[in-house]
């Protein structure tokens, strides 16, 4: 029976496409799974930061405003009451001891000089006492001392508002108005408007100060996001900040990274000197074992175990590639056809493709071809079906918004769950692989850096309905 490699967009015999979700993963890819942490609020430094201002900022208002009250405030209030006692009194008293005459051009006096108006209190007059709050009630007791029973302070009369104080005279009463209201502190709804606008503009200087302190942490941590992805020279921080130990972090920061650029560059270096070093001997080898070795099932073995060693080395200079960008635009279905047409004519292996002709995208031929052969290889090793022997691989691609998602997928035992992201890792090696295979363990990881080459992702799952799932994100062309 020959594989079986068929070109459509649904396949009756096998569970439907569901493609990862990369956006929704709650850790990001080539990272280590953090630690638990149970049900822990997480706030940024930003905002607790602001959070910390704001409330010390917020406690020195209120301490302020109510060491003015005690102080200041009530204090000047009873003395403005005082005053205004003692203006009754002199009026009433002047008014007292003079003729008609007199006392008319008294109260004109009073009226254009000083802003006092004495007028008869009617029965039917309508006011509204200055009593709602604890420094009115203190004023109206303190004129009532001074002036006697009777008295009252009131904010309006009849409608008209101003400072009204009512007293008798004679045993009639009268209202005496002084025409502005500031002879009196300014009452709750003015304390409570400065006490809003001095809150908005403590809050706004709590952000800004939150935000000066926490720049150069968010800078650092975006360098140190750059130094996890390779980019060792785009993360490099500024070392003419005023702020000596921002200052000192940043050179810290910026030479740990040179450090690190340089043995990621003495390590690529080597690895590619040693793997291009070991071509020769191993050809030599494998010629004289050719010639050499007589016994023709020991020799095909030889060759066979030096071919390994050889794809091996393959490997080791596959991921010692340097970075090349995102490249240029190809064609994802061609590439996929010429990955699949060597599997065509095995019998333990059955592919159905589901990619578009009208898919591009943005990267290298020839890397793309290596990833998607590379995936292929492994799903052929260990995604048969443990009752058919047969491994049945799908291949599908979709487009979403700027990015093209492909998926590879087999039918196997899958992996199990704690060793998902070791696989991404180099050198590492499943049970199946331990078992199955003689490989170096750097297939997913190559896979991974080159698709991360690409400025693309990478991720391996488990199907819902069983097998493992090679999931890739390319930037759409």
């Amino acid at each position: 029976m020959s594989a079986t490699c068929l070109f459509q967009t649904k396949q009756p015999d096998l569970a439907p496409t569901q493609f990862f979700d990369f956006d929704a993963a709650t850790t990001q890819l080539g990272q280590e799974e953090p630690e638990e942490t149970g049900n822990r609020l997480s706030v940024s430094l930003f905002w607790r930061t602001f959070f910390l201002l704001s409330v010390l900022l917020l406690g020195c208002m209120l301490a302020w405003l109510q060491t003015l009250k005690s102080l200041q405030y009530e204090a000047h209030a009873l003395e403005v009451a005082k005053e205004l006692a003692s203006q009754v009194n002199l009026s009433r008293a002047a008014l007292q001891h003079s003729d008609a005459i007199a006392r008319v051009a008294l109260l004109k006096v009073m009226r254009e000089e000083e802003g006092l108006r004495i007028v008869p209190r009617e029965p039917n007059d309508v006011f509204v006492l200055r009593d709602t709050d604890s420094v009115g009630k203190k004023v109206t007791l303190e004129v009532t001392k001074h002036l006697g029973p009777g008295s009252m302070v009131a904010t309006s009369v009849n409608g008209r508002m101003g400072l009204w104080v009512g007293f008798l005279m004679g045993g009639d009463p009268y209202w005496l108005l002084a025409e502005h209201e500031e002879s009196l502190p300014a009452g709750r709804a003015t304390w409570l408007t400065w006490l809003a606008l001095a809150t908005s503009l403590s809050l706004a200087g709590a952000a800004l100060i939150a935000r000066l302190i926490n720049r150069p942490l968010k800078e650092l941590s975006f360098a140190a996001g750059r130094v996890r992805e390779g980019r060792f020279e785009a993360s490099q921080l500024d070392e003419r900040v005023p702020t000596s130990e921002i200052r000192d972090v940043n050179i810290g920061f910026n030479r740990m990274a040179q450090r690190l650029a340089k043995i990621e560059q003495d390590r690529v270096m080597m690895l590619a000197g040693i793997s291009h070093d070991l071509r020769t001997p191993l050809a030599r080898l494998r010629l004289e074992t050719e010639m050499s070795v007589i016994d023709t099932n020991a020799r095909a073995h030889m060759v066979a175990d030096i071919e390994q060693l050889d794809a091996i080395i393959d490997k080791f200079l596959d991921y010692a590639r340097p970075v090349n960008g995102l490249g240029e635009t190809i064609s994802l279905r061609k590439v996929v056809d010429n990955c699949v047409f060597p599997l065509q004519g095995r019998n333990d292996v059955r592919l159905m493709v589901d990619v578009d002709a009208s898919l591009s995208v943005r990267g290298d031929a020839v890397e793309l071809g290596r990833v998607v052969s590379n995936l292929l290889e492994n799903a052929c090793r260990y995604g048969k079906t443990p009752s058919t022997g047969v491994a049945d691989i799908r291949i599908a691609a979709t487009q979403r918004d700027h990015w093209v998602l492909l998926k590879i997928r087999d039918h196997g035992i899958g992996a199990a769950p704690e060793q998902l992201l070791n696989l991404l890792q180099p050198f590492y090696r499943g049970e199946a692989a331990r078992t199955a295979a003689n490989g170096a363990g750097l297939g997913l990881a190559i896979v991974d850096k080159t698709v991360r080459r690409m400025g693309g992702a990478f991720a391996i799952t488990n199907a819902p309905s069983g097998g493992l799932s090679a999931n890739i994100r390319l930037h759409s062309a």
